[in-house]
């Protein structure tokens, strides 16, 4: 089998022929359909998150169940399955409260491998580790049962693949964490994926008001298509506040950063009226700070929360996600800008950071 590997940071992936063993206890291989090109990757590749090395990116995706391991109780083969990025022992305190995301069950097994702290795959004798466990630019994995979700079978590939990541975190920022109310106004920063399944989140909550801001107006456009009512151009605009209150009065209920850097989170906090909520959904590099008037939060009781991954519980989410989707309620099919094989990977980065796509998959056969 084929997979993309990145050997040393800020170089392009490399397309290698590897071997993939089979799964252990509580383990599945996946033959992979589809699996979306996401900034998180980028940060990977460029090191901005460290990273053991040489690894698999990938971890927006969706296959095929090929065969199970020992033990495999919830999935069989031949199931279609999206993969769940975030892993959950369903036993420790944030599994029990509800909130998977912030696991901590699984804590102890080394980043790259699977829980036994092995590798599963290789390249000329050579470990290679898998990004979240899963590293998905492969023509097949094996990861953790826990990791995939069984999903209807005629939801198509891409579409199915981008529930796991943009669009889960985008509508759960909005809907799981936040629980915006009906009649909110809402500004959202940064119109990548996961920017406009925030502000598909919004319309599904009710909103009546929601401004996209991004720099790229090709980007902004697209916003209008998935339920932006008003735009900002921060690039060209020198006073987004400004225009954000002059749109929205005292300012928004709710802001979604999707960027999550120093200047957006500023603005996601200054744009907020009294009372509001500032959300930061996108993952930064490691050392960006930001920076809030301390004054400002308490005389305003202005609120400032993280959401991981939208704060969703992927068995419970995908499905329902799937469901809204073949229902007509959420648009993903516009999400998916362009589609490339595995030889073509790196050009599908070139592209997502040249701004010219909402998403591009990398589909399998």
């Amino acid at each position: 089998m084929k997979a993309a590997v990145l050997f040393e940071p800020n170089t392009p992936l490399h397309v290698v022929d590897c071997e993939l063993d089979s799964p252990k206890a509580n383990e599945v291989r996946v033959k992979m359909k589809a699996s979306g090109v996401c900034q998180s990757d980028w940060h990977v590749m460029n090191g901005d998150w460290p990273s053991p090395l040489p690894i698999v990116p990938g971890h927006e995706a969706a296959g095929e169940i090929a065969e199970c391991g020992p033990g495999v109780a919830m999935v069989k083969p031949g199931d279609h399955v999206i993969f769940s990025f975030r892993p959950h022992c369903g036993r420790c305190r944030y599994c029990t409260q509800g909130r998977t995301v912030l696991c901590i069950g699984r804590a102890g097994a080394p980043p790259g491998a699977l829980y036994d702290g092995t590798l599963r795959l290789k390249h000329k004798g050579q470990g290679i580790n898998q990004m979240a466990r899963i590293g998905t630019f492969a023509e097949e994995v094996v990861v953790p049962e826990e990791m995939v979700v069984p999903i209807r079978n005629d939801m198509p590939w891409p579409q199915a693949a981008l529930v796991g990541c943009c669009v889960a975190t985008g509508v759960g920022a909005v809907t799981r964490h936040a629980r915006i109310e009906a009649g909110s106004s809402v500004l959202v920063i940064g119109c990548g994926g996961v920017g406009l399944n925030a502000i598909q989140g919004a319309m599904l909550s009710g909103a009546r008001l929601i401004i996209a801001a991004d720099i790229l107006d090709n980007k902004l456009e697209m916003a209008r298509t998935f339920g932006a009512t008003h735009t900002i151009n921060t690039a060209k605009d020198n006073d987004a506040v400004k225009k954000v209150k002059e749109i929205a009065g005292l300012g928004v209920d709710y802001s979604f950063d999707a960027v999550s850097n120093d200047k957006t989170q500023t603005l996601a906090f200054d744009a907020l009226a009294p009372g509001g909520h500032a959300v930061a959904v996108g993952i930064s590099a490691a050392s960006i700070k930001a920076q809030y008037s301390p004054f400002m939060m308490v005389f305003t009781e202005k609120t400032v929360s993280g959401t991981f991954y939208g704060s969703v519980r992927p068995n419970v989410d995908f499905p329902m996600l799937v469901d809204h989707y073949m229902n007509g309620k959420l648009n993903i099919d516009d999400l998916v800008s362009r589609t490339y094989r595995l030889q073509e990977i790196n050009e599908g980065f070139r592209r997502m950071m040249a701004g010219e796509v909402a998403r591009g998959v990398v589909v399998f056969d």
